[in-house]
């Protein structure tokens, strides 16, 4: 299976978790890819739609390769494997993790312009991303959303390598991809179209959001 975009990986989603709709879930994107398809999902079950705003953390010389990611809130993931193997410490990255936290203070004043947080306390809440490689961000995103409050967290993605998924399972309470492919190289070979999202994009989603 491949996606013709964002809003059709988010359909394929939303089709797979109805049996939400009844809880009243929060649905909260990862920015910015991940808010496409979150703002469809919301539609669907008529729930509301937020942000969690994490950042990667790549290793010098290879930015795709994330060693760990920070997150709102203060928090940091480390892959102390991946560290180790490039012969890094968490120290050694101090200027990037400072450029990342700030990036995340930007953003949560740029996509969230004076509109307080949808309280999740005890609520039923679905992470959303456009796919998953390692899985650092999103880890990231789930401890920052259990700090939050949240009493279940579904984890909701199009595609994602079943290793990562795996490692991410006990993070959550149940996970929804439906598409796990044995050869993986990047998300973007699973969509037909993964044009990079813009900021404006993602304000506008957020502002359009309505909850039944």
């Amino acid at each position: 299976m491949r996606f013709r975009d964002r809003a059709d990986a988010g359909r394929v989603l939303a089709a797979r978790l109805t049996h939400l709709r009844d809880s009243r879930p929060v649905v909260v994107g990862l920015p910015r890819g991940g808010v496409p398809v979150a703002a469809e999902i919301a539609e669907a079950l008529g729930a509301e739609l937020d942000i969690v705003l994490v950042r990667k953390i790549g290793a010098p010389d290879r930015a795709e390769l994330a060693v760990g990611a920070v997150g709102e809130d203060g928090v940091t993931v480390r892959n102390d494997m991946v560290l180790r193997d490039l012969g890094l410490s968490w120290p050694d990255l101090r200027e990037q993790v400072e450029r990342e936290r700030a990036e995340i203070r930007r953003r949560a004043v740029s996509l969230r312009p004076g509109g307080p947080r949808p309280s999740l306390r005890g609520r039923t809440v679905i992470v959303v991303d456009d796919g998953i490689a390692t899985g650092a961000t999103v880890v990231a995103a789930l401890r920052v959303l259990r700090g939050l409050g949240a009493g279940r967290i579904v984890l909701a993605v199009p595609v994602a390598p079943a290793e990562s998924l795996a490692a991410l399972s006990p993070l959550a309470d149940e996970v929804v991809c439906p598409v796990t492919p044995l050869r993986f190289s990047s998300v973007g070979e699973w969509f037909e179209d993964f044009t990079q999202v813009p900021e404006r994009e993602v304000r506008h989603l957020l502002a359009a959001s309505t909850v039944d």
